[in-house]
Parts: structure tokens; C-alpha cells; sequence
């Protein structure tokens, strides 16, 4: 049933070009052998995530740093603590030798500068739950149908444009020039507000140009960028058009950031949530999965704004052709994408039509299941492949990448140089965040978990056998077949979700489920602590193996993984790449990182 109009019906022209740069990336780091169970530790060992205690060659102070001597030497760490943060906490951190950089009293944690030799002193402390590095974070003339392939153009054609909704680009940062991030009439910026969490480098707008896209695609307008140069100009608008930007830079002018600055931001965009009405954080960034997700730093600060009422979507990464652990890019998803509470978003590529139907998986996309935890993920794909969106004036992408500003094309009313494309699963998950705003614009009431069971439920299921993509500079055939872990519950559908009237209960949960393996056969089950008292939403003992479909319920009626995708033997899920090698179970060290991933052309 269609949606009744609340405002008149707009024309909406969608415009594109190519891409060739993906983001996020991330730096590979050891893996915790406490929850590998490699040997045992004293109680206060084992409050020492491994790259602390075992003095990995990467222990990063700051973006570029090294550590020589972890023993005696300073290093930023992040400390977590079990009932708060207080005056005495800090006492004895001095005492042990710590410098304080932060407190994050909100988030129950610290940023101390120390030597490994002292963490372990101060872990000494019963208040003291977990110590991990400050690890480094990074950023993840023709037509563009990005938009009108998930079904964002009908949805503003009906009114729906996020009016009032506040999404927070915790990013490296959102140019405030941007006209398409202005307000319809081009008066007045949609960035409501903006803070800079990097403490390294001089403050700025956006001197790497990559939050700057990613908050375009969830709500540059497509009007003030061409109106300024004709008003027969036609520019390219987001998903969601009238959002408000809350801009939180957490990333510097390389695209690298930390974990305290981006625990900042999250704690900071919980703090103002009331103030700007946040109602989704887009974090387009991770790291390698180092720990499991209960004590990954990452992972708590975007489980507290979860529970905080506020949508969080993350990146899936883009390490889909890393086989660095023989598992043909499975295991490959980063942080926090790992954990099981938010939206992780993997990247389809649209080939440059409106329709769905010869849609592609995107090579470059990574896959589940989660490093330690084995949490099914991702939890959906959109389009991510050559995605065009506002340019930023100036910064890394300018210098290095000015073949990818569209040129513009004054016969067919494209205006100049305003737009610039990028790949990535960087690009995916501000559409999902996008349409995230447009389900809240809807209905307010909606709880995070509600737009997310709302989202997976109503994903396409519709899927080619297998995608294939050749990259002609190494002569490496990729195929990508269609299970859960590499396209989650489907393909975003925005139109379809809006015209949902499906809600799971408010004291249900839609956390992502655990896949577990018993003589060759691969199940779903739940991990039912830390769900705030919830029931789970995807019920439990779904089945997968030898050519049995996907089909478990999301509530009385319909399914969420789909019916027509087989995930069975004859395919490279069931021939033991996966399951045989024991890799994606957690006996393997992480894998390799690139640094950068083209687009699928």
C-alpha cells in the first residue's frame, strides 16, 4: 500500500560518474590471547588486552607512532573501568605513574599516557576492568542511481526527507561551505553544530574531504549547489535532504584517527542528543577487530548510545578481498562493526542503473562472521560503489584524486565541479543512515531497534547465484555468492520499509545473532547476556548447511534472511574454505589491512 503525500510531489533528478577510492581503512593488531585461550594470566594480566600485555611492535600513542620499549616506555592507552570513574581512580592511576590526558566519566573510562609496566600496576586496581592501546581508526557525465535503486527518490517524493531528524558524521570532519548543506531555500547551513575531538593537528573544517561526502550522501539536497551556478542546474541530493548535521571530527588530515577521539565524539553527540535531537550516528571508520566486542573500548562507547535511543550505523570495512587467513575475505568485518547491537552495512554495487536486477556485490566488501565473537554481520548491503556526493572545497582527496570531481555537463544542465564519487563501505552506511532519518521522520516513537528489524525485515532477499569481478591489475578473479555473511539480511529498501507497519516489541532486542558450528553444521543462536533485559528478536536454532534455505521470523509473520538464497555444499561457503580451516573461529591471527581498495568497475 502506498503512502499517503504530505507535501507536494518533487522532481527529483539523480546525478553520477565513476569512483575509485574506498574508505574505511584499518591497521591490523594482534588478537587477544586471553580470549583465544592461549595461556593462562594473574588477574591482573589479564585486565592487559594482548597488544598491551605481550608488547605488540604497534602500540599507537598517536596517528604514525611507535613504541620501542613497551615495557618502560609511555604509551596512550584507554582504560576501562567497572563502577565509574572518581577522584580516587585518578589518585591511583598518579601513583602508578600514569599521566591523565582525558576522563570520559560519562563512558566509565580514561585516557592515561604509561608505560605497560605501569599498567599493570594500576590494573592492581579491583575498580580496574580492561586496558587496551589507544588504537589508530581510519576512515573507511553519467548517472549515479544509487538513490533511486534502494528507493530514496520515491520516499522524498512523498515528503519524507528527515525533517528534524539530527544525524551525527563522527568523521573527519564536514566542510561548512558546502551548499548542499544548506536549507532548501539556500539561506541557512543544515550543520547545526560542529566539534573537533582531534588533538594532534590544527582544528579544521575537513582537511581530509572524507566526512564531508559521507554527509552528503545522507543529506546534501541536490538544489544549492546548482542553483548558484544556473537555476536550470540540476544537482544530487542525499537520502535523507533536510537532515540536520551534527558535525564531530574524530579523524585528522590523513583520514586516521584514535579510539579516545572517537569515544569522545560518541559520548559527546549522547550528551547533546536532547539539544540537536540525535537520533542516528554515522561512523564510517573501524580498525581491526582486536578483542571481543564486551571489552572492545569502540564497541562499549556505540552500545551506550545505542541504549541511549540513538541509531547507530557503522561500515562493514573494506577487506572483502583480503585472504591473508585463507577464508576467501570472510572474518573481515572491523570495529565496531563487530558488535552485535548496531546497523553494520555492507556494499552493493547499483552498475549504474535503477533497477535492482543486475546488481552486484561489491568485491572489496568485507565479510563475516565477526573475529572472535563470530556475530553474524553484515546486517544489510546499499549501494557503495562510485557514489557521488558533495566535494569538498579542499583537502587530502582534492590533491591526490582531482579525476574524480565530475567535470559537469551544461547540455544536460549538470553543474561544475560541485560533486565528486568514492567507493567504499565508507558510502554504504551513510545511505543507511539516511534512511534511517527518513523511518524516524515517519515515526519518531521508532526505537533503535525497531528501525533496524524494520530495515533487515524488509532488505530485498533478491540476489544473483554469484557476482564476479575481475581486477585487471593483478589478473584476480573475486566471485561473491549471496549468504548472510557477506549480504546480511539483503539489499536496502527504503520505500519498502516506510511502507511497513511491522514494529517488534519495545522490550525486544534486535542484537545480531552468533553463528556457531557443530560437526559441520552452521547454526544461529543468541548470546542473551547484555541486552538490557530484551528478548531476542530472530528467535534461535536457525539452521544453515547442506542446502537448506534461510528462513527464521522476525515477528508472527514474514521472515528475515529470505527464501530464495541456498547457502548449501556446492557453493565456496560449504566446501570447508570456511568452516574447515577453523580461521573464522577464532584460532588465526587478524588479518592483513590495505590501505585502500578500488571501486568494482
Amino acid at each position: 500500500m502506498m503512502l499517503n503525500a504530505r507535501f507536494a510531489v518533487r522532481t527529483i533528478v539523480v546525478m553520477a560518474a565513476l569512483a575509485v577510492w574506498s574508505m574505511p581503512v584499518v591497521v591490523a593488531a594482534p588478537q587477544d590471547s586471553d580470549v583465544r585461550g592461549n595461556h593462562s594470566a594473574t588477574p591482573a594480566h589479564s585486565k592487559l588486552s594482548d597488544d598491551v600485555r605481550n608488547g605488540a611492535p604497534r602500540l599507537n600513542q598517536r596517528p604514525g607512532s611507535f613504541v620501542a620499549d613497551p615495557d618502560g616506555e609511555a604509551q596512550d592507552m584507554i582504560v576501562q573501568y567497572a563502577a565509574g570513574v572518581g577522584e580516587q581512580d585518578m589518585a591511583n592511576a598518579s601513583s602508578a605513574g600514569a599521566e591523565v590526558r582525558q576522563v570520559m566519566r560519562f563512558g566509565g573510562m580514561a585516557h592515561l599516557r604509561m608505560s605497560r609496566r605501569q599498567a599493570l600496576q594500576l590494573a592492581e586496581d579491583p575498580n580496574v576492568l580492561y586496558i587496551t592501546p589507544d588504537r589508530e581508526v581510519r576512515a573507511t557525465g553519467k548517472l549515479d542511481y544509487s538513490m533511486a535503486t534502494v528507493g530514496a527518490t520515491t520516499a522524498q517524493s512523498y515528503g519524507f526527507d528527515g525533517s528534524g531528524i539530527g544525524v551525527a558524521i563522527i568523521d573527519s570532519g564536514v566542510g561548512v561551505e558546502q551548499l548542499d548543506l544548506f536549507n532548501a531555500t539556500c539561506t541557512a547551513s543544515r550543520i547545526v553544530y560542529n566539534k573537533d575531538f582531534v588533538t594532534w593537528e590544527p582544528s579544521s573544517w575537513d582537511p581530509f574531504g572524507h566526512g564531508t561526502h559521507v554527509a552528503g550522501i545522507v543529506g546534501g539536497n541536490g538544489i544549492c549547489a546548482a542553483k548558484i551556478q544556473s537555476p536550470s542546474y540540476k544537482g544530487k541530493p542525499g537520502v535523507a535532504p533536510a537532515v540536520n548535521i551534527i558535525a564531530l571530527r574524530a579523524l585528522d588530515s590523513k583520514g586516521i584517527g584514535t579510539d579516545s577521539s572517537v569515544i569522545a565524539a560518541i559520548n559527546h553527540a549522547i550528551s547533546i542528543k536532547s539539544t540537536y535531537n540525535i537520533r542516528v550516528i554515522n561512523l564510517s571508520l573501524g580498525r581491526v577487530v582486536v578483542d571481543t566486542y564486551k571489552k572492545d573500548p569502540l564497541c562499549q562507547a556505540v552500545e551506550r548510545a545505542w541504549k541511549a535511543g540513538i541509531v547507530v550505523v557503522v561500515a562493514a570495512g573494506n577487506n572483502g578481498r583480503d585472504n591473508s587467513m585463507q577464508t576467501g575475505g570472510y572474518s573481515t568485518i572491523t570495529s565496531p562493526g563487530n558488535d552485535p547491537f548496531v546497523i553494520t552495512v555492507g556494499a552493493m554495487n547499483d552498475v549504474q542503473t535503477a533497477s535492482k536486477s543486475d546488481d552486484q556485490m561489491t568485491s572489496f566488501s568485507s565479510k563475516g562472521p565477526t573475529l572472535l565473537d563470530q556475530v553474524v554481520k553484515p546486517d544489510l548491503v546499499a549501494p557503495g560503489n562510485r557514489v557521488i556526493s558533495v566535494k569538498p572545497n579542499s583537502g587530502y582527496f582534492q590533491v591526490h584524486y582531482p579525476g574524480n570531481t565530475i567535470a559537469g555537463d551544461w547540455a544536460n544542465g549538470v553543474p561544475y565541479e560541485s560533486y565528486f564519487f568514492l567507493s567504499g563501505t565508507s558510502m554504504a552506511a551513510p545511505v543507511v543512515s539516511g534512511a534511517a532519518a527518513l523511518l524516524l521522520d515517519k515515526d519518531p516513537t521508532l526505537t533503535p531497534d525497531q528501525v533496524k528489524a524494520r530495515l533487515m525485515k524488509t532488505a530485498s532477499k533478491s540476489f544473483p547465484t554469484v557476482s564476479t569481478w575481475m581486477d585487471s591489475s593483478s589478473g584476480i578473479l573475486y566471485s561473491m555468492r549471496p549468504d548472510a555473511f557477506t549480504v546480511g539480511a539483503g539489499y536496502l529498501d527504503i520505500w519498502a520499509a516506510l511502507n511497513s507497519t511491522e514494529k517488534i516489541s519495545t522490550t525486544q532486542t534486535a542484537k545480531s545473532p552468533k553463528a556457531v558450528i557443530t560437526n559441520g553444521t552452521v547454526k544461529f543462536t543468541y548470546d542473551t547476556s547484555d541486552t538490557s533485559g530484551l528478548g531476542v528478536v530472530w528467535g534461535s536454532g536457525v539452521v544453515w548447511g547442506t542446502g537448506v534455505v534461510w528462513g527464521t521470523a522476525v515477528s508472527s509473520t514474514g521472515v528475515v534472511w529470505g527464501t530464495g538464497v541456498v547457502w548449501g555444499t556446492g557453493t565456496v561457503t560449504g566446501t570447508g574454505v570456511v568452516w574447515g580451516t577453523g580461521v573464522v573461529w577464532g584460532t588465526a591471527n587478524p588479518f592483513s589491512e590495505s590501505t585502500s581498495v578500488s571501486g568494482d568497475k
